[in-house]
């Protein structure tokens, strides 16, 4: 799951093409970070956060548009779907193949992984499903859109730090954004929610109480995705990149 290996002697890193996002990208961009949060609001408040199935689905199609619009004007093959599905199941086994060790998953690493391989939207993609598929077993709940977005949201911001040339394909480069983005964005988003979902008033005090109650929590995760990465990233990006030179999949 994790592809150790040898390490190839050949370079990581593959040429990019342009640091230049596109106009897709940014038309991506403005749906994930406007229309889903917006979706998830609706939902507690309109909903009574009662209907997070539904909310769930919604987010779900959200999330499925922008990986449409990669194949804008293309005839998608079945083999570009099937590797997207490939790291959504590596990432939900991961999940349950550490149920015993509470936090301690590989999901976000995977999730990053994805969005460095095959850019923000395949990554934003990967951590949603991901997250959907996975609460099977460990239970939907008004949490699960909350979790659909913090993973997805990494994995898209770390294929367009990618894109940019801000964020590289080291051990080093991926481990500093995963720990980061673990406890800043999943575990500032998770808080967040439980903050806003408790019975009592909420206020910045509460709110000061929710992330240092979650701080321990959030360190297990962030240190989990670190070692991950640090294991996993560049064997797996290693084949991720035969697969793309071999069968022409999406960048």
């Amino acid at each position: 799951m994790i592809a150790f290996g040898t390490k190839s002697k050949r370079p990581i890193d593959l040429p990019r093409k342009s640091s230049k996002l596109s106009k897709r990208t940014v038309s991506i961009a403005i749906i994930v970070l406007l229309a889903i949060p917006v979706t998830i609001f609706v939902g507690m408040t309109y909903l009574q956060d009662q209907k997070y199935l539904f909310i769930s689905l919604l987010v779900m199609i959200e999330c499925m548009i922008p990986f449409f619009l990669v194949f804008e004007g293309r005839h998608p093959k079945a083999r570009e779907l099937v590797i997207i599905s490939v790291l959504c199941a590596i990432a939900v086994a991961g999940r349950l193949a550490f149920t015993m060790l509470p936090q301690f998953k590989p999901v976000v690493a995977i999730v990053i992984i994805s969005g460095v391989a095959f850019g923000g939207e395949s990554g934003f993609l990967v951590g949603a499903v991901s997250m959907l598929v996975s609460n099977l077993m460990f239970g939907q709940g008004p949490w699960t859109p909350w979790q659909m977005f913090a993973a997805g949201i990494i994995g898209f911001i770390g294929g367009i730090l990618f894109k940019k040339g801000l964020l590289g394909r080291t051990r080093t480069s991926l481990c500093i954004y995963g720990f980061i983005a673990t406890m800043v964005i999943y575990g500032g988003l998770m808080n967040l929610y439980s903050a806003l979902t408790s019975h009592s008033a909420f206020n910045l005090n509460m709110l000061i109480t929710f992330y240092v109650q979650g701080f321990p929590m959030d360190i297990v995760h962030a240190v989990s995705t670190v070692i991950f990465l640090f294991f996993g990233a560049e064997p797996m990006l290693e084949k991720l990149d035969r697969i793309k030179v071999k069968y022409g999949l999406i960048e």
